[in-house]
């Protein structure tokens, strides 16, 4: 009989947790922030993956989406990587292809004229929720490049990424009828 892993160790149970590695950090360390933030944008896309009329070449790439950042939250858990480490799944290709995938999408959409206001139909108003993680997980990584080498493609990635989700928000929204809402300054 095989024997079942646990899943609780109770070596967290102070505060600290251990890197790729073995070395030991508080849970509030900013390495462990960023890649705990890359964690939870990749949980809210399962989640946005999840609703029902999401067409399957948008799945198709949610799925790829989520593998990456599987790949960059494993290279931002490893400590004392210089700058120049590759990260595992990750390359120039990948960054290109997100940059396609949001160009094709915008060239459906008008021009924008005033700033957006997040929400419209579900699988819009979640990619907004994507979006804004992306920029928090951006935010923690550049925090994190400020003490420790960064492969600079892991920004650029989730620089993308943070962009990509409001694209497929607005795309969305207008191809399912929704209108978009535009800040109003001067709303009462």
């Amino acid at each position: 009989m095989v024997k079942k892993s646990i899943v609780y160790t109770a070596t967290g149970d102070r505060g600290m947790t251990s890197l790729v590695g073995g070395k030991r950090v508080a849970k509030n360390d900013v390495r462990i922030e960023a890649y705990g933030t890359i964690d939870e944008l990749n949980s809210f896309i399962g989640l946005l993956d999840n609703l029902h009329n999401i067409p399957s070449d948008m799945k198709e790439f949610l799925k790829v989406i989520q593998n990456k950042l599987f790949n960059i939250g494993a290279y931002l858990a490893t400590d004392n990587q210089p700058a120049s480490a590759p990260v595992s799944g990750l390359d120039a290709d990948d960054i290109a292809r997100i940059e396609h995938e949001i160009d094709v999408l915008d060239s459906e959409l008008p021009p924008m004229t005033n700033f957006i206001l997040p929400g419209g139909s579900r699988i819009s108003s979640l990619a907004h929720v994507c979006r804004t993680i992306a920029r928090r997980a951006e935010r923690r990584i550049v925090e994190l490049s400020n003490t420790a080498p960064v492969n600079e493609q892991v920004l650029i990635y989730i620089n993308r990424l943070s962009d990509y989700f409001f694209v497929l928000a607005r795309f969305n929204n207008i191809h399912n009828q929704f209108e978009e809402n535009f800040w109003d300054k001067d709303c009462r």
